[in-house]
């Protein structure tokens, strides 16, 4: 069994030396093997853990393994079953053939035959597994819930700009889902068979972003032990999505203005001009036009990229689809986590909707989690955590200034302020904690922290 794949198994069989005989064969570092003597013990092993195969004998004191067949195909369907049988009616043999398993094996056991036949249904579990996998991987890609208006005019600029070449400008708040929109354009666009590459222009520091955009040649600086393809490269006949472009440097602009020119590109270090095909989308959550405006970000630049606009509208303009992203998410992670889906009492719903969502859709998704975890078997408003008290539509400013004569952009920063602080507080200045909890990256709520000054007060330097 050593070329199986890894799995677990259940042997169900009243007979102690059929069950030894079987773990003898079938245990090894790959296989997991459980045991037990009936169908009501094999019940509660599988609530417990669940098994990729169960080997099942016909005939077991108390419920019948046809029965129990039966149980399994209804509340495991991801489990197979092979039957074993001394003495089985033809009946039986068919009962248990059209109830889904997946072979029927007769006393006394073979062991060439036990070893064929668990290995080619394992063979069909792992393939199986794989195919939801990549089907699960596709539908997140594409799926971007919502039925407000903000969500239903952004879908249906995906559908129009999807299938042609033209290139995006993503805008959008942390946590906005600017990611699943370009992942969504490249799966319904004609390049959806090709690589879909991502760049995050904020994580990679200014003196590496050339070298990972275009490729360098053996020898180009220290370090480049071999040459090496640049995000372009492998992004050819697909699409390139550089997030965060707001903070690429002003000379990496000026190289990627050229490929979106020419189509053609040099690596660092090195003469050869190389041809792209590649289509680029962009995401910023920053104000492009007032970067341009400083000086920060080349307007030919902007104008190359922002051919079509899509913004991903925040959560707070949105409060509409939170019962519909969170029971998503809830399903999503009681599913992960093995849990029976947890019902969600409409109290909680009315108290989230009340909430101003700083980090947006990545900080629900972090919510719903968090929920899942610490509920019970439902989930209620005594769950939801202790800074979303009286439903408050955000966190009042800390320096009690008046809303009123403040811009809303100034009042919306004050609050942001507060909001980051206090959370920053909570996790006794631990950036990694802290981010984690407001459901942005850390990178993000570092340059949040610097934006607006944020710093403990025992510290005069950068956050």
């Amino acid at each position: 069994m050593s070329d199986a794949p890894e799995a677990d198994l259940l042997i169900v069989d009243d007979e102690k030396n059929i069950r030894r005989t079987l773990r003898m064969i079938l245990e090894s570092d790959k296989l997991t093997v459980r045991d037990c003597g009936s169908a009501e013990e094999a019940q509660r092993l599988l609530s417990e853990r669940r098994a990729d195969l169960v080997l099942l004998d016909i005939k077991l004191p108390g419920m019948d393994g046809v029965q129990l067949l039966e149980k399994i195909r209804k509340e495991h369907p991801g489990t197979e079953v092979i039957m074993i049988s001394g003495h089985a009616t033809i009946g039986e043999a068919v009962r248990a053939t059209q109830l889904g398993a997946y072979d029927f094996l007769e006393k006394p056991l073979d062991r060439e035959r036990v070893v064929l036949s668990v290995s080619n249904c394992l063979e069909k579990v792992a393939l199986t597994h794989k195919v939801r996998t990549l089907l699960s991987e596709v539908a997140k890609e594409i799926e971007i819930i919502g039925q407000s208006d903000a969500v239903q005019h952004m879908l249906e600029e995906i559908r129009k700009v999807a299938p042609t070449n033209g290139r995006v400008l993503i805008t959008g708040e942390s946590g906005t889902g600017k990611e699943l929109v370009a992942r969504a354009i490249h799966r319904l666009s004609k390049r959806a068979q090709g690589p879909f590459v991502k760049v995050n222009c904020a994580a990679i520091p200014a003196e590496l972003i050339e070298s990972e955009l275009f490729g360098y040649e053996k020898g180009a600086f220290t370090g480049a032990a071999a040459r090496k393809k640049g995000q372009f490269e492998l992004a050819h006949e697909g699409t390139l999505f550089l997030d965060e472009i707001g903070d690429m440097s002003q000379n990496a602009q000026a190289k990627v203005l050229r490929v979106l020119q020419t189509g053609e590109l040099s690596h660092v270090g090195g003469e050869q001009t190389l041809k792209v095909d590649v289509r680029v989308l962009a995401a910023t959550n920053r104000d492009l036009r007032k970067a341009v405006a400083e000086g920060n970000f080349r307007e030919d630049l902007y104008f190359r990229l922002n051919v079509i606009p899509i913004h991903c509208a925040p959560l707070r303009e949105r409060l509409d689809d939170i019962p519909l992203l969170l029971s998503k998410f809830v399903r999503d992670f009681c599913k992960e986590n093995g849990f029976k889906e947890k019902e969600i009492e409409p109290s909680v719903m009315v108290r989230l909707r009340r909430y101003s969502w700083p980090g947006n859709i990545r900080e629900l998704k972090n919510l719903a989690e968090r929920l899942v975890i610490m509920s019970g078997d439902r989930i209620q408003e005594s769950d939801v955590p202790e800074y979303f008290d009286q439903g408050a539509a955000a966190p009042a400013p800390a320096t009690g200034k008046a809303a009123s004569g403040m811009s809303l952009k100034d009042l919306r920063e004050e609050v942001e302020r507060d909001y980051i602080r206090r959370t920053l507080e909570e996790y006794g200045w631990n950036v990694t904690k802290a981010a984690q909890a407001l459901g942005i990256e850390r990178t993000n709520l570092h340059k949040k922290m610097k934006q607006l000054d944020i710093r403990r007060q025992d510290d005069p330097g950068e956050p």
